[in-house]
């Protein structure tokens, strides 16, 4: 194979993938609580080259030094930097000023449940009074039980510490979460994540802001300029293959005719 061919395609396909994770961001720009994924590029590793053993060195390898094949993805990271708050005046919708995740109860179609993690706030009552997400999922209070308020409640306040007060009542403590290092957090769907071996929970030191969202962290501006950025890496790619197999369509055709 002309290496050539090879290190460009590599290149595409490292484009292709990053074009992907920007085009799923500007997706989910207006998605409540994502955080924005970022691709790094690395090259493989490098071969030992060595010269074909022949008379001129006396049947014996040289080595003539390394080379590198091309590039691949390196890994998809998450960036979990604040989202800018919006303010909404529904008071179930909850938006976390600092670091931490609110805590949900997931259940698969298996019936298995398990505890995953959010930024997205858009919280409602269901009809037993119990406070879920958009996907019915129930928020967790600190003491793992789900969060009930009382459906005739009239007043319903919660504080910066996740204190849930319904008509001067104090009902519960919402669960916020923080981890040690967020590399041990796998995300599950768009806004949710849930922790690997390895992870190390932290006391978290976000404030709840009752009455608002946390809004997508992705910057559309910056990332359609990443986009027109990879998009013409991809045609360089492009470019290189044409002129490869243009030249390797002369040799074949040209200089080893047989006249």
């Amino acid at each position: 194979m002309v290496r050539g061919l090879y290190s460009a395609w590599t290149g595409m396909v490292n484009e292709q993938k990053r074009l992907d994770v920007i085009a799923n961001n500007l997706a989910n720009s207006a998605t409540v609580g994502y955080k924005k994924e970022g691709v790094t590029s690395q090259s493989f590793d490098e071969q030992l080259t060595l010269k074909i053993r022949d008379a001129s060195a006396d049947w014996r390898k040289e080595r003539i030094g390394s080379m590198s094949l091309g590039t691949k993805v390196g890994e998809v990271y998450t960036d979990y930097t604040q989202g800018s708050l919006r303010p909404t005046g529904n008071a179930y919708d909850l938006a976390l000023d600092g670091e931490g995740f609110f805590a949900i109860e997931y259940v698969n179609g298996a019936g298995e449940r398990t505890t995953q993690y959010t930024r997205a706030g858009q919280f409602t009552l269901d009809q037993e009074g119990y406070i879920v997400d958009v996907d019915g999922n129930h928020l967790l209070a600190e003491g793992g039980s789900y969060l009930q308020v009382p459906v005739d409640a009239v007043n319903v306040v919660i504080d910066i510490n996740g204190n849930v007060i319904a008509d001067d009542q104090y009902i519960d403590t919402i669960a916020v979460t923080d981890f040690e290092d967020y590399d041990y957090l796998k995300k599950f769907g768009e806004t949710r994540c849930y922790p690997v071996d390895g992870a190390q929970t932290k006391e978290a030191t976000g404030m709840i802001r009752q009455g608002y969202t946390e809004q997508s962290n992705v910057n559309v501006v910056s990332e359609m300029v990443n986009m027109i950025t990879i998009t013409r890496a991809y045609e360089a790619g492009q470019k290189v293959i044409q002129s490869i197999d243009s030249t390797l369509e002369q040799a074949a055709n040209s200089i080893g005719r047989v006249q």
